[in-house]
Formats: structure tokens, sequence, C-alpha cells
């Protein structure tokens, strides 16, 4: 094997703390070391054609690179020597940048260890053998999970390019969190007027397949291939004989049930639809608070309806959908329910009152409040008496950045719509007071700070640094103490309303989807992308992505733009005839493996099958293990695990790294 190492400057980078002559002085003398040569930025056009110049000249087989990460430049240099025909899995890049120049001062010592790297990656080099990449056939056809605004961007980006999605949300209506919103910051839009639109677009694009009232129940498959089973949730009215004309729901006796969509403001019938502006607008009959269901009696609803659509006989449907492509758009949820016990997460702050007092409420609740179509008309009443609020206090960060609760992160929106809180109420309310208790103010975005300026300067909002030490009821009154840090002293407010600002979590249900997708999620339930920066909508399951608040707080316009980013993704992968994959997946000796699936039981992306070999007359010789390269992410855990190390990882073989260890132990 002739091979070349050629040795990068990165500028002052690594120069600055490596002698890069000196390197290219002792690798030259290394055995295979045909051409060793050094560069001040290999990367460059110029330093790529004097790679391609080397290898055509003296004939080179293999490429060792030192400069940077593997992770910036290894593809740059695996296409630069395919252009001279060699193949790229013969190129090795030594890390002397971030392992070596960055973390030493001493120019010696960082000289001394980047000629033992690239010394490690030549030996490495030698053991390497030509890979090819993997191709996986795809089914053009995409799936959404959630149909909130980001999931309803997500699904109309991919129709519009032409390709089939299915789109699956949970509740009656898609519209998630935003369709109960009162208006938008910064520019105080009505949240219907600029969402329905697309509702309506989605309910009627010929391209989207529309699951509401379904869940996600299985996933199989990998990516190109997925087989996903959705459990549609019987809604005991027939979709199709349905006009949606409001007899039944009109008619309904059972008016008394408190509704999800006003959070408990309001009440709705046994048989409803969520919101006047729900898509699709069928209604779906609540079997466990209908009296047909409960008694056997009633029926009035079917006896109304003149198109017969109500079916008391319907039952739950698992139906299978076959797609190349998973977005997941499953937004969040206040920090108010405990998703695992259904407790209420705000009596963690029994100071405030929140639960035991009914005036004190969240900022979801107080929005439905002052929603044109909320529970009290726009008006914003108190839960308690139905008259109107003359003193508002709104606290921020409740549960947010508090250690002690356990949430260490910004909820990122709550300073905006709390400032937004204040100026609708104020709105409402011309002579009312609105105070709000803040730790800082965090408005970064597009005329955010100017926003919050607003609500302060012109519309008269009561600002006060400080925390809110207790909420107590007395006469009639919410009496808030707290303090003033900027003016150095305490603070207290008589209110007729308190709201909370509390903290975004993971919706209902986060991590047991995720766990069904094989995608990781952090501490508090997000579902994690592949990399902050650079794969902020990609995940380790390749062919799953994220957007929208169920990967990190998000305000609307960034869930938006995600979802969008997540939608080109997958209109890349779908354009494509083949998907191409990268080979450096784990590969199963079949003929040592003894057949005990400890891989099989430790593999995170279910890449592991069982196969049965047979001879030639039909009979079962053995059983063995066997890799789908189609779901393998080459992460080498079965490798750690086999007991008869029948199982390498392409491109770090034992082989390899015994080569690379090796060959430090030759120095000395």
């Amino acid at each position: 094997m002739k091979i070349g190492v050629f040795t990068c400057w990165c500028g002052e980078n690594i120069a600055r703390t490596v002698d890069c002559e000196k390197v290219t002085e002792e690798i030259a003398k290394l055995p295979g070391v045909h051409c060793a040569v050094t560069y001040k930025y290999m990367c460059s056009e110029p330093g790529q054609q004097l790679i391609l110049q080397k290898i055509k000249e003296l004939g080179l087989t293999a490429v060792v690179v030192a400069s940077c990460s593997p992770h910036m430049h290894l593809k740059t240099f695996r296409k630069a020597v395919e252009q001279a025909g060699i193949n790229p899995y013969l190129v090795e890049m030594a890390n002397i940048r971030e392992h070596c120049s960055w973390v030493h001062p001493n120019k010696n010592e960082a000289t001394a260890k980047a000629i033992e790297l690239i010394r490690m990656s030549i030996e490495k080099v030698k053991h390497n053998h030509a890979l090819l990449p993997i191709e996986v056939p795809v089914t053009k056809r995409a799936m959404v999970i959630g149909g909130g605004v980001a999931g309803i961007q997500a699904a109309l980006d991919i129709a519009a390019a032409g390709h089939e999605v299915v789109l699956v949300e949970k509740e009656p209506s898609v519209g998630g969190k935003m369709a109960g919103l009162s208006e938008t910051f910064p520019t105080l839009d009505c949240s219907q007027c600029i969402l329905t639109p697309r509702m309506v677009e989605v309910g009627q694009h010929p391209k989207i397949k529309l699951l509401t009232y379904s869940e996600v129940e299985s996933i199989e498959g990998y990516v190109g291939n997925f087989k996903v089973n959705v459990r549609k949730k019987a809604r005991y009215v027939d979709m199709k004989k349905c006009t949606g004309c409001g007899a039944c729901w009109n008619s309904c006796p059972q008016k008394k049930i408190p509704n999800t969509f006003d959070y408990g403001l309001g009440n709705r019938t046994a048989i409803y639809i969520p919101f006047p502006q729900a898509v699709p607008s069928k209604p779906v009959i609540d079997s466990v608070n209908c009296i047909k269901f409960k008694t056997g009696k009633c029926g009035i609803c079917s006896k109304k309806c003149a198109a017969g659509a109500i079916n008391y006989e319907d039952q739950d449907e698992v139906i299978t959908e076959e797609v190349g492509a998973i977005v997941v758009a499953t937004g969040y949820q206040l920090y108010t329910i405990d998703q695992k016990t259904e407790n209420n997460k705000l009596s963690g702050y029994g100071e405030y009152g929140y639960g035991k007092y009914k005036d004190v409420i969240d900022a979801l609740q107080f929005e439905r409040l002052i929603s044109a179509s909320g529970p009290t008309n726009g008006e914003p009443k108190r839960p308690s008496d139905g008259k109107i609020p003359e003193k508002v206090v709104f606290i921020k960060c409740v549960g947010s950045r508090d250690n002690a609760k356990g949430i260490n992160y910004c909820s990122k929106i709550c300073c905006m719509y709390t400032a937004k809180h204040t100026m609708l109420y104020k709105h409402k309310v011309h002579h009312g007071e609105a105070h709000v208790f803040y730790m800082d103010i965090r408005s970064g975005g597009k005329k955010y700070d100017e926003f919050v300026r607003r609500a302060i300067e012109q519309d008269g909002a009561i600002y006060h640094r400080g925390r809110v030490s207790k909420i107590t009821q007395e006469e009639g009154k919410l009496v808030v103490r707290g303090v003033d840090t900027l003016a150095g002293r305490p603070v207290t407010v008589e209110a007729d309303m308190v709201v909370l600002a509390s903290a975004m979590c993971p919706t209902e249900g986060a991590e047991p989807l995720a766990q069904k997708l094989g995608v990781g999620y952090d501490e508090y339930g997000f579902l994690t992308e592949s990399h902050p920066k650079l794969r902020p909508v990609e995940t380790n399951s390749a062919g799953i992505f994220v957007c929208g608040a169920c990967q990190a707080p998000k305000d609307i316009p960034e869930a938006v733009a995600q979802a969008s980013a997540a939608a080109a993704k997958v209109m890349i992968m779908l354009s494509q005839p083949v998907l191409t994959r990268e080979p450096e997946i784990a590969k199963v000796d079949e003929q040592r493996c003894a057949a005990c699936f400890a891989c099989g039981r430790s593999c995170p992306y279910g890449a592991i099958e069982r196969v049965e070999i047979k001879d030639r007359n039909g009979n079962t010789v053995k059983w063995t293990a066997r890799v789908n390269p189609g779901l393998c992410m080459g992460c080498g855990t079965c490798v750690a695990v086999c007991p008869s190390k029948s199982v390498d990882l392409e491109g770090f073989t034992e082989q390899q790294i015994y080569a690379q260890i090796e060959s430090l132990g030759a120095i000395n």
C-alpha cells in the first residue's frame, strides 16, 4: 500500500503550536509512507488539488490527512480522493487540531503528540479495505406525527413537493396549542386568522391523508421503509356521512362536561367538536360522559342526525401506513399536569395557590379567557365569580430555571407572552393594573425587545424585578407578596387574578413515542437532535426528523421555520430513486456466531435480526444474527457485548484498533 500523508496548518490553528514541517519530516520516515507534504489550508481547493496531484504522480493507494476533526472535513477529502479513483474509505484523518494544538500550549509536546496521532492513522489505514455505499429502496410517502402549527407546516411543505403525507393527530382536530391562542406576539395577529387557512388547506389537500383522533401504536422498519401502525380511536360518528350541521351537539342534554380545549374554564356537550373552526368539522362522542354509553338510554343525537351518521357500535381501528420518512411534531404542554401521575404539578408551588384558589390560573387558561372564541367571549372574567379583574398579577418563570423543581432550562417564550398578556388585558380593561414579577427579561428575536418595551412604556404594565414569596386569599382578594430587587423594597399587591407563566414541557406521551421511534430524549423528555448546530432537525435514527416544541421550547416563527427545515430534509430523501447510506456498520461473521443474540437485546436501533440458515434439503443448520443495513447506525454496541467476538464494525474493526494501539507501543 502506497500511503500519502498530508498535514494541514489550518492557518495558525495548528501551526501555532505544532511544528508542521518537523511533523512532515518525521512522518516521511515511516514504513509505507510514499509521500508526506504540508500545506496551509488542506481543505481549500488548492489543498485538495495538491492531494489529487500527488495521487496521480506517485500512484498512491491510500491517504491520511492530518488536520481538524473528521466531523468537519472527512467527507470533503473522501470526495476529493474519489475523483482520483481511490475508494473513499481508504482515507483516514488524524485530528491534530482539537486533540492536539488546541489543548497543548507546549510546542514540543504538541508536535510529538501530532506525530503519534498521525502514526496511528497510518497504521489504521493499512488495514482499511474498500467499502461500497449501502443502497436502500425508499417508499415515497412521509408521515407527520402531530397536527399543531409545526406539523401542519411540515405536512404542507412535503405535499407541495408532490409527495403523499399521512398526518396523525391525537386530538379530534388539528391546530394544536396555537388554535387556542387569542393573538400572537410581536404583531398581535389573530391566531385563528393566520392558522385557520392552513388547517383548512391540510384538511383539503389531495396529497395529505388526515388521521385525527388517532395515535401511533407501533413502528417497524428502517429509513425509507417504515411500517407504522396507527390506532384510529372510535369517534362513534361516521365521518363520510356526517355533514357537520351541529344538530347533534346542539341537542345533547349532557352540557356540563369540562372543556379541555378551554382548559376546564368552560363546558361542552358529550358529543362535540373542540372549537368552531375545527378541522375536520366533524364531532366525536365522549363515551366516558355520554348518557347513552353510561345508562343505555338517551340517544337524542342519533335521533336528531338527519344524515344517520351516529354509530354507537363504532370500534377502534388499527391501520398500517407504509412511509419512507417520519417527522415528529408533537408539541408541548405547560408545567401544570404531571404526565405520569396526572397530579397538579403546580401544587409544588403551594405558596402560589394554584388549584387552591380559582383565580390563580396558568397562561393557557388566560389565553382562553381573552380569546373571542373562549368561554367568556373574550372578556377576562374571573373564574370564581365572573367579575372583571381590576388588578392582575403575572408571575414569570414558574417552574422554569428552578433547580429545586428539577427544571433548569429557560422556557424561552414566557417573557414574550407575558408582555402580550399585559397588553391584551389593558386593551380589554383600560383602567386595570397589570403587575409583572420577573427574574430578568429575555426577548431575543426580531421586534421582540421593542414589544416588551411597548408593554411597559405605552400600555403601562408595572414590572417588579423579583420573585413572589407567597399568595394568600384575604377578603376576596389574592394578596401577592414579593420583592422588587431594583427598588430594594418588598412589594404587596392585592390582586383580583394571578396568571402563572409556567414552564414548557414535552407533551404527554413524548417519551413512549420516542422509544417506539428509537429516538433519544433528554432528562426532561425533549427529543434529541443529531447535532445541535449541523443537524438540528435530524435524529440519530435515520429517516426520522423533529421540529417544533417537542425538541425544545420554541415560539411560533421558530417552530414553523424548523418544520420547513425538516420537510426539506424529507424532500431530499424522497427525491432520490434509492437512499445511499454510509457502509460503516456492524457485520456478523455468521460462521462464528453462537446465536446467543446478546447483540439483538442490546441494539438500541433494533437492527439485529434472527436468521435461520438451512441446507439444500430445507433442514435447519443453525441460527445466526444478521445486521439489517438499513437500520444499523454503526454505534458498535453489538461489538462490545458479543461473547464470541463474531461482530465487527466496518471501518473500525478490532484489527484496525489494535494496529493503532500497537503503533503507540512501538514508539517506546
